[in-house]
């Protein structure tokens, strides 16, 4: 990033994980944060989602790309392959899932949870620069902060899920 301002913020759903990085990347604005903070201290289930998420909109983010470590259910999907999700499981059980509640009722639609162009994009980016991509697939989210057991793993593989993380269902919801 070039032109990097350090922001802190507040929001309603309390602190960030950690201070937002604001600069330009070529031509892009582009919004930084280190989801598990510096030096990756929080973890998968402490993480505040909703202050993330909320945060950035502060911000004026319109597009959010989240970037995870994940394994792969799949044989064809190698490790060093990057993966383009579309669709999400949620396998979570601690972690809030709604900016709403409190008096506040809304019903918001997750069917595709996933904005085509930016995938595209994405993808694109990611050829472009010779990466290996998989556009499309299903990300499992678990709990964690522990992997899956191999009898998980085996369940979730009939399930027919692509590739298998902790963080980055809850910010395609909030998104």
């Amino acid at each position: 990033l070039e032109r990097v301002e350090q922001i802190d913020l507040d929001t309603p759903f309390g602190k960030p994980s950690d201070p937002y990085y604001r600069g330009t990347l070529g031509d892009v604005d582009v919004v930084f944060l280190s989801r598990h903070g510096k030096g990756h201290r929080i973890l998968p289930s402490d993480l505040n989602f909703r202050a993330n998420v909320y945060g950035m909109k502060q911000l004026g983010v319109e597009h959010l790309v989240s970037v995870s470590s994940a394994g792969s259910m799949k044989e064809h999907i190698k490790p060093g392959d990057l993966v383009v999700p579309d669709q999400f499981i949620d396998h979570t059980y601690k972690r809030p899932a709604s900016f709403f509640g409190g008096g506040v009722v809304g019903h918001v639609s997750l069917a595709d949870p996933v904005c085509p162009l930016l995938a595209d994009d994405l993808a694109g980016a990611g050829r472009s620069e010779g990466a290996t991509i998989h556009k499309g697939g299903t990300y499992l989210c678990i709990e964690g902060p522990q992997f899956s057991t191999r009898a998980e793993s085996n369940l979730y593989r009939s399930w027919g899920v692509d590739v298998i993380s902790m963080t980055a269902l809850q910010e395609a919801r909030l998104a």
